[in-house]
């Protein structure tokens, strides 16, 4: 059995909404519920702040809004109680939500590698869904049980390629939840577009973006509520969960020791490889690695330090404007999907 779902969904943004809480139902009421996350959490219902960014999110993204309704029915949640959790790390700096992603830039291709690494509970009950709402942008995205699509990698019909990774922000400000922001990126048509809309947002939370597009150069983004860092990937580059941009770093943020570590052992086995120009990395053998007893890249303990495990890495590939992308369980094995854009390839 897949440790992956494959859920192609349509119709009304609200419509989504519905049919991704019946799929991730189950394991919310069975495993979230009862979490200590959850416990965590449940202290801002009710609260000032989570009422502004309601507010500003039903204002500015309507259509989100609605899938967020929407969810809330699937889940059988209340609209509050759903809507929280999707703001989860504008709320709480430590919400277990994680990923490591590995830049490559040469003359032939552009590609980005990234390990989606968040709460162990979840694995086996998360989806790759593609989405096709009316009036709107279709995508592939993975997907969390209780979550909008989008804060973890994905790519739109305009072969937006977008990855995520968590910066656990301590300077966060109400706003639009990160969340929202990253399911607004999905509709957008270009890199410039999706940098554009984070810059004219008043964000919450903080977030790292790998993005790229068909024609584009990969953009690292760092962002947070008071700015907005984009970097160009010339060569290579490494990111784990935390900010690195000169420009963002200095803001108050926490690192945990898995995200130090991760960072410096990405750094490590990429230096060899910056020294040589157009070179290139085996990107899955460095997200599969686990020589650090404690902090490895590739997470797969139920003892993980930041309570996080890999629940799957994507691996995307544009060679001139032809994007092929694939899923794996874990990089070391056979991909358990393969993409030519949005559409699926069925051989394996």
């Amino acid at each position: 059995m897949s440790s992956l779902h494959y859920l192609p969904i349509n119709g009304s943004h609200y419509e989504i909404g519905v049919q991704l809480g019946q799929f991730g139902a189950s394991v919310v009421h069975q495993k979230l519920l009862k979490s200590d996350t959850w416990m965590q959490l449940r202290q801002w219902l009710g609260s000032t702040e989570l009422q502004h960014m309601k507010a500003q999110v039903q204002s500015l993204f309507p259509t989100i809004w609605q899938e967020i309704e929407g969810l809330s029915v699937g889940l059988q949640l209340s609209v509050e109680e759903t809507f929280m959790w999707n703001c989860r790390g504008d709320l709480w700096a430590m919400a277990p939500d994680g990923c490591t992603t590995v830049q490559q830039a040469t003359p032939r291709h552009r590609r980005i590698t990234h390990n989606e690494d968040g709460d162990p509970s979840f694995y086996g009950h998360c989806a790759i869904v593609h989405v096709t709402p009316k009036d709107d942008t279709a995508f592939v995205s993975f997907a969390y049980p209780g979550s909008i699509p989008g804060h973890t990698f994905a790519t739109n019909a305009h072969q937006l390629v977008m990855t995520v990774n968590n910066i656990r922000s301590l300077d966060a400000k109400p706003g639009i939840p990160r969340m929202v922001l990253c399911r607004a990126i999905l509709s957008q048509p270009s890199v410039e577009a999706a940098i554009r809309l984070l810059r004219h947002q008043a964000r919450s939370g903080a977030f790292h973006l790998s993005l790229c597009d068909a024609h584009s150069a990969i953009h690292s983004v760092e962002f947070n509520r008071a700015d907005v860092s984009v970097q160009t990937i010339e060569h290579l580059g490494f990111h784990a969960n935390h900010a690195i941009h000169t420009a963002q770093r200095d803001y108050p943020q926490i690192i945990t020791g898995s995200s130090g570590y991760r960072q410096v052992q990405g750094e490590y086995l990429l230096q060899h490889a910056r020294t040589q120009p157009n070179s290139t990395v085996d990107a899955l053998a460095i997200l599969g690695s686990h020589e650090h007893d404690t902090y490895p890249i590739y997470r797969r303990t139920p003892h993980d330090p930041d309570n996080e495990n890999t629940m799957a890495t994507a691996d995307f590939l544009f060679e001139g404007q032809n994007l092929r992308w694939s899923v794996y369980d874990s990089p070391s094995r056979v991909p358990l999907f393969s993409f030519i854009g949005l559409q699926r390839n069925l051989q394996i």
